[in-house]
């Protein structure tokens, strides 16, 4: 029985996979919001700060003007740099987001759109110089963002020009609100990866460790380790298969074994069979050599015991090599459409005459309501017969023996009942009747141990079944149920 994990639904690779790739996306994204409605929250209703969209206009706009204003100072000559109309063209860009303009030569402010002083200057310069994490400059009550350029003027000197471009703290605030939602949707990301990167690898990873551990037990002989069934659908698929060959081979190796258990058997039943007929056999020959038949009549009875020992031999011998052929599927089968009560009447009429020698009377008792046709192989059937038939003659122990065949039907199948009035059966020996060579006390010194084994293997081989039914000191049934053609 395959055994199947119930936890959690069980879905494929693929789905797995764009669920995966889908989630490292959206759960980010999801969490991103959160935190950004959060601040929001913090930032407007708790602390009081303004975040609004046109705090963002402003914040661009600022940044637009001052990287415009780079690259025209960077994009002229130095001369124009140290005009008065171009610093007064500079100016008014500026002037549209209440910029202020510093022009330095060698150290000396030369030019300001406004009076600052040397703190402020030095402040603003200090600040310019930062690449990364440029922080406002606060200057009387305005806080500036600064853009410093260097450059070299026309006499040499080195030059710096200072743009000074007004942000309120709710755009500065607004940065920081951006910054934070950028870091939290790239911390989200990274640990969403590595969930799922995780969960999904384990999905996978898990079950082949099973698989691993499975096969490692199978190539140690260990055929009684279970393979679960777990994991998506194409794993569980490859669980079930090798869990189905793990069956087979279990039931390989225990055939194998039985067969090799049945091979001692058969070796040690037919050496203790043959004995008994062999060692007659070379007694009455000594017998005989010795003079101890010293008459015509006791040398010839003691050849006739040879001739039937013999005979007993060579059908021991023959059972042997027919059960043999008939449990390797050696022996093919010819059915034929056959009419059941004819077959059984002409069988009857074969065996009567060495039944009524026996003292035994035999009679078919049809119960059918109309001829019903069965598909038989008409020589191996007639040797199932024969064997059951002769079984009862070995086993009569009455005066006068009677064999008594019925012949009944059911809705798919005809059933043989032959019965007859011997010694019976034990009901412990009846399910074992039809093994081959059983150990019956009763049944050693008579026949070979084959007779029923073999009517089995034939009737199986008719995709039939055969039992026996116990009658007590009345006797035994052998029943035999074939399908209907």
């Amino acid at each position: 029985m395959i055994k199947r994990n119930s936890k959690g639904d069980v879905m494929n690779l693929k789905k797995r996979l764009i669920l995966a790739n889908a989630s490292t996306v959206i759960i980010p994204m999801l969490i991103t919001v959160l935190i950004a409605l959060a601040s929001l929250y913090v930032f407007g209703k708790l602390l009081g700060m303004d975040l609004s969209f046109e705090n963002y206009q402003k914040l661009s706009q600022i940044k637009f003007e001052l990287l415009y204003s780079e690259r025209n100072i960077l994009h002229h000559t130095p001369e124009v740099i140290e005009e008065e109309s171009f610093q007064k063209h500079l100016q008014e860009q500026l002037a549209e987001i209440n910029g202020e303009l510093i022009l330095i030569k060698d150290e000396e402010v030369i030019y300001s759109s406004r009076n600052f002083s040397k703190i402020d200057v030095a402040k603003s310069l200090e600040a310019g110089k930062m690449k990364v994490g440029r922080e406002p400059v606060l200057i009387g009550e305005v806080s500036y963002t600064i853009q410093l350029i260097e450059l070299r003027l026309k006499d040499g000197t080195p030059g710096k020009v200072l743009l000074l471009a007004p942000m309120g703290r709710s755009v500065t605030n607004l940065t920081v609100f951006l910054v934070l939602i950028g870091v939290s949707f790239l911390l989200a990301f990274l640990v969403t990866n590595i969930v799922i990167s995780y969960q999904f690898s384990r999905s996978i990873l898990q079950p082949l460790h099973n698989l691993q551990t499975a096969a490692a037990e199978i190539s140690r002989g260990n055929l009684d380790h279970p393979i679960v069934e777990e994991g998506d659908q194409e794993i569980q698929a490859l669980c079930r298969d090798l869990e189905l060959m793990r069956l087979k081979l279990k039931d390989s190796v225990h055939t194998q074994l039985k067969y090799e258990d049945n091979r001692k058997m058969l070796i040690s039943s037919i050496s203790h069979d043959l004995k008994t007929p062999v060692t007659s056999i070379k007694g009455y020959i000594e017998g005989i050599l010795d003079g101890i038949a010293d008459t015509p009549d006791k040398k010839k009875r003691y050849l006739e015991t040879i001739a039937l020992k013999a005979y007993q031999v060579d059908q021991m011998i023959d059972d042997l090599l027919l059960y043999a052929k008939l449990d390797l599927k050696q022996l093919p089968y010819e059915f034929e459409k056959t009419d059941l009560e004819e077959y059984l009447l002409l069988c009857l009429l074969e065996s009567e005459s060495e039944l009524d020698s026996s003292r035994i009377k035999i009679s078919l008792h049809n119960e059918l309501v109309q001829k019903q046709h069965v598909l038989l192989d008409r020589e191996r059937m007639k040797r199932v017969i024969m064997n059951i038939l002769d079984n009862s003659r070995k086993y009569m122990d009455k005066d006068q023996g009677e064999i008594k065949i019925h012949l009944r039907e059911t809705s798919t199948s005809l059933i043989i009942e032959l019965r007859d009035n011997g010694s019976g059966i034990n009901e412990g020996d009846l399910p074992h009747i039809f093994d081959r060579f059983y150990r019956s006390d009763a049944a050693r010194s008579k026949g070979s141990g084959l007779g029923l084994a073999i009517a089995k293997q034939i009737i199986e081989g008719h995709n039939g079944r055969v039992w026996a039914v116990s009658h007590g000191e009345e006797g035994t049934s052998i029943m035999i149920s074939l399908s209907k053609a």
